[in-house]
């Protein structure tokens, strides 16, 4: 009869009563060569160690595709509660400016459990089904437009700051109802809040990121109140026709409301910025995939899933355990902290062959990770895929011959859980343009 070795207790790990491992010792997402490029982080664990805790995060790390998907799949011993949680709590004066907004915690549909959640997203659902999408997509064509004939004369830009940042959030103002006239106010709350949520921000940082959130939440407020007397057919209006119906005051109120609608605009703004500049910059070093989709636009919609694979704008996500567990070769106990690598999930030669490659015709792009998976999948992936590929289409159409500036810095918003360049610089022969209009 063989003899096993009982799985080691994650008490005595957390205790340092087992052997610490050098990934265990060493990983942390804060530090500069894992911003920069978490990726050779991401294959050495995956080889050797999938599964392991790290005292620096206070979070179980796991990275292989196989057991990301089931933790998603097991809804019961996996709680999405721990998603929204801050990684850094407000330090005192932070949270003095979010009393002084009478800020009330809530959740955000994506740390949400059943019954509840699946009650929320059925509505969520018909405001962003893909009539919705199509509905949108004139809008964020003419808004790439836009960007585009700001700077296709000029021979330099920033993508980032010239079309990713402002395009996704523009459309997310439409999606969600926000009049013309008010959206370059709203603009103006339309920061990047990741490094508010999932990282380490100084204090400092943090007292001024909680006055960006307490205004931005009292304009959702003002928004709410408003649709709620005269609601139109937009994605809040859809959501507050729902609250409005005799019997669902259980299901929502409008503290919660007010936190749908700025968790949503801020969120659908900041995944696909990241993803479109990571989209970009992936492109653009891989000059013959860049040409590939210039000669042949019928590429795009499959390079947008390998830009998402390859480059996830959301390279980790949470969960918290909601009894014993058995994960890898570890037995955890109820309310253990799990990190998973879906970046790292990505990238598993287990599920996508030669995965450290970048490869627009890969066949199982689609299979990947970066918007989540089951009862939780994004409801925006289908907006987001469409506001990339129309970048791609228009900037492909008017600058095939752009081309990255050389030895240009790169840097990340220092979070766990949202990534993209800060910056994607390119430069072009303006005069040899390919329509006539768009020269000098």
């Amino acid at each position: 009869m063989t003899e096993t070795t009982p799985a080691p207790n994650a008490e005595d790990i957390v205790a340092g009563k087992c052997p610490v491992s050098h990934f265990a010792a060493e990983f942390n997402p804060f530090d500069e060569d894992y911003q920069q490029d978490p990726y050779p982080v991401f294959k050495s664990v995956r080889e050797q160690e999938p599964v392991f805790y790290s005292p620096e995060i206070d979070y179980w790390i796991v990275s292989r595709y196989e057991d990301i998907i089931e933790i998603f799949k097991d809804t019961e011993s996996y709680s999405a509660s721990e998603a929204g949680v801050m990684i850094t709590p407000p330090c005192p004066a932070a949270m003095d400016v979010l009393v002084e907004a009478n800020f009330v915690p809530s959740t955000m549909l994506v740390d949400e459990d059943a019954p509840l959640h699946p009650k929320r997203r059925r509505v969520f659902r018909k405001g962003l089904n893909d009539n919705k999408v199509a509905e949108l997509e004139p809008y964020t064509r003419r808004f790439v437009s836009q960007c585009l004939d700001a700077i296709v004369k000029n021979g330099r830009a920033d993508m980032v700051g010239d079309m990713t940042f402002s395009v996704p959030a523009l459309t997310a103002f439409i999606l969600m109802g926000v009049p013309e006239a008010e959206v370059e106010r709203v603009r103006g709350y339309a920061a990047r809040f990741a490094l508010w949520l999932w990282g380490r921000p100084t204090d400092e940082q943090q007292v001024a990121l909680a006055g960006d959130y307490a205004a931005y939440l009292q304009y959702a407020r003002e928004h709410v109140d408003k649709l709620a007397e005269n609601p139109g057919e937009d994605y809040m209006s859809n959501v507050i026709k729902a609250w409005q119906k005799d019997g669902n005051d259980e299901v929502w109120d409008k503290t919660y409301l007010a936190s749908i609608m700025q968790s949503h605009l801020y969120a659908s703004h900041e995944t696909t910025t990241n993803a479109a500049a990571s989209g970009f910059k992936s492109l653009l070093e891989n000059r013959d995939q860049w040409e590939a989709i210039c000669a042949d636009p019928s590429l795009i919609p499959g390079a947008v899933h390998e830009i998402l694979r390859y480059q996830s704008s959301v390279p980790t996500w949470r969960r918290i355990t909601t009894k014993p567990v058995r994960l890898g070769d570890y037995d955890l106990p109820a309310g253990s902290r799990v990190m998973m690598l879906t970046g790292s999930a990505n990238h598993d030669d287990a599920k996508f062959e030669d995965g450290e490659t970048f490869d627009i015709t890969r066949e199982n792009a689609d299979e990947h990770l970066a918007f989540g998976w089951g009862v939780h999948l994004c409801l925006g992936q289908g907006l987001a895929r469409m506001e990339m590929r129309v970048m791609l289409e228009e900037t492909t159409k008017r600058l095939p011959h752009l081309r990255l500036v050389e030895d240009q810095e790169w840097t990340y918003s220092p979070n766990t859980s949202f990534r993209g360049p800060d910056h994607v610089r390119v430069e072009w022969d303006a005069s040899q343009n390919p329509l006539p209009e768009d020269r000098p």
